[in-house]
């Protein structure tokens, strides 16, 4: 599973968050997030150039302050122990 390092030496499972923001479209702009279809019955979800890039703008306005960064958390990821346990290792 790939993760992510930061320069407080806290690891985030990368997955997990971003499928966290994904699994709300209304997270994003319509279009950005996509399903491709795969085989007859089966589908990965996945974001366009543009999702990709406000998503990446998305992280970037909420890492400016560790308060941002607990209310983005607050307000784009449904799940509460997944929040819980980066709020935790969110020191810096």
């Amino acid at each position: 599973m790939p993760t992510v390092r930061s320069k407080w030496g806290a690891v985030q499972p990368l997955t997990e968050l971003l499928q966290a923001i994904v699994s709300n479209d209304d997270n994003l702009s319509y279009g950005s997030i996509i399903s491709v279809y795969t085989g007859d019955d089966e589908s990965v979800t996945a974001l366009t150039d543009d999702g990709m890039k406000e998503l990446d703008q998305m992280l970037k306005d909420a890492r400016r302050s560790p308060q941002e960064w607990k209310d983005f958390l607050d307000s784009f990821v449904d799940e509460e122990e997944l929040v819980a346990r980066i709020k935790a290792k969110s020191t810096r």
